[in-house]
């Protein structure tokens, strides 16, 4: 557990580290604060855990394995009568240990933490700040649009500000003031200018019409608008609703009903796979015994034993996701991890001995 603890911690590190970077640049570059990518990769992170838990389940089984053979404590205790099928008794329990964590995971942490991120995509993407107050860059909230602030004073005065709108065919404003103001009435957020002047080119007549004003109220929520609701998600969907109400769940989310049945027992299926690996690990490591040569040959038989496990599992997600009758095919990869593991240890339980060939008798 205490190695399966560091290989997780450094395969999440790793895999956090590549997903916050994107985030990184997209939210910062967006104008928010450290505070919203701090929260952002906080929601991302149960999605990221799932994915390296049962890599980190295998790679800790294979680490105290390879230990103890080089250690040649598994041959002490294999020649007081223990067989292979007592030894991998406490590997079986490490593996439930992660199953139970990784069930966890992806049937409440992740359904829920996904849902929220993506709620919080949605605010965030129509926040005023956001999108209109950076100072010296050239914005462009919506198609049509551009937007300037030279500068942002303590107390939330915008000083020398350009606004051009093309949204409408044959016709062009823009927008120029000294000073303006941001402000959020009942009807949503206003844009105040003053000191300026409004020109107004017709594209057709090729003519240019200008207005000076005092003051200028100009109705900005055209270019914050939130984005409507959309319809859930089937990540976003808890299980008892996708086993329980699967016919409704299809109508919401718009997807086949062979889908929303593979992604409930693929939640079921991810955790059958930490515990396969952690098994396919000790048991693939066992055979062949005591070797000066080290175990590298059951290593690499044990990665690629994974791969073809994960090949049935890549192989039968589309005949699954079409039929809503082969939804046990979602569990065939576990069956196959087991069945691997079986016959490794009932070939370990008997071990190749090659025969003496008989001596010729020498003569007194």
């Amino acid at each position: 557990m205490v190695l399966f603890g560091f290989f997780a911690l450094v395969l999440v590190s790793v895999y956090w580290v590549n997903k916050a970077v994107v985030l990184f640049d997209q939210l910062i570059a967006d104008g928010h604060t450290a505070g919203i990518f701090l929260e952002f990769t906080a929601l991302s992170l149960p999605a990221v855990i799932s994915l390296v838990l049962p890599m980190s389940a295998f790679a800790a089984t294979v680490y105290v394995t390879n230990r103890m053979s080089g250690d040649s404590e598994l041959t002490v205790v294999q020649s007081t009568g223990y067989s292979p099928w007592r030894l991998v008794r406490p590997v079986l329990f490490f593996g439930i240990i992660v199953a139970v964590m990784m069930a966890i995971l992806t049937n409440f942490l992740v359904p829920k933490s996904v849902e929220q991120l993506r709620l919080r995509q949605q605010e965030i993407s129509s926040s005023v700040a956001a999108r209109l107050l950076r100072e010296g860059s050239f914005l462009h909230p919506s198609k049509g649009v551009t937007f300037y602030i030279r500068d942002i004073s303590p107390n939330g005065e915008l000083h020398d500000v350009f606004l051009s709108d093309r949204r409408q065919d044959g016709r062009e404003v823009t927008y120029t003031a000294e000073r303006a103001y941001l402000l959020r009435d009942d009807s949503g957020p206003k844009l105040v200018m003053l000191s300026g002047m409004a020109q107004t080119l017709d594209l057709e007549g090729k003519r240019l019409s200008t207005t000076n004003f005092n003051d200028l109220t100009y109705d900005i929520s055209g270019l914050i608008t939130s984005p409507k609701p959309k319809r859930r998600r089937l990540n976003f969907v808890s299980t008892p609703e996708l086993l329980l109400d699967t016919d409704a769940i299809a109508l919401e989310t718009k997807k086949p009903v062979a889908e929303v049945l593979e992604e409930a027992h693929s939640r079921f299926q991810q955790p059958l796979l930490a515990l396969v690996a952690s098994l396919i690990g000790f048991s693939t490591l066992i055979v062949g015994g005591f070797s000066r040569f080290g175990v590298t040959k059951q290593i690499i038989a044990a990665i690629f034993l994974l791969v073809v496990v994960k090949l049935v599992e890549s192989t039968i997600t589309e005949p699954a996701r079409n039929d809503p009758h082969l939804w046990p095919l979602v569990y065939l990869p576990s069956v196959v991890g087991i069945l691997i593991v079986l016959f490794m240890l009932w070939r370990a339980a008997r071990p190749y001995r090659p025969r003496r060939s008989q001596s010729s008798e020498v003569p007194a």
